[in-house]
């Protein structure tokens, strides 16, 4: 059976978040949805029941802010924007996926010790 790609993704959601919010502004929790789904050319599909208590987290984490407003389509809905606590978890999430990424690509590539 294959797997779903969104399998994968195990420790990414806080960055595709962050990077997200960092990148578009304020956005509401269906919008960041469909933006990480959009430049993911539809690979990439977060869960509401993943994506909202992530934001939950983030939010008490103080890595995002949320404060009510109103959608394109006139609905209520809290938009969330990255803190400067925000900006430097980003930081890290993106230092520590580069190096996971670099460390995949040498173990595929069989370099290293013992390899």
């Amino acid at each position: 059976m294959a797997k779903h790609a969104n399998d994968r993704l195990g420790g990414t959601l806080d960055l595709l978040i962050l990077n997200a919010v960092a990148r578009s502004g304020a956005m509401h929790g269906y919008a960041i949805a469909q933006a990480i789904r959009g430049w993911s050319d539809e690979m990439l599909e977060i869960e509401d029941g993943s994506l909202y208590p992530a934001l939950h987290r983030m939010t008490e984490e103080k890595w995002l802010k949320a404060e009510w407003g109103i959608t394109e389509t006139n609905r209520k809905a809290r938009f969330y924007a990255i803190t400067a606590a925000g900006r430097r978890q980003l930081e890290s999430e993106e230092r520590t996926w580069a190096q996971l990424i670099d460390a995949v690509g040498r173990v595929l590539r069989g370099a290293g010790a013992g390899g």
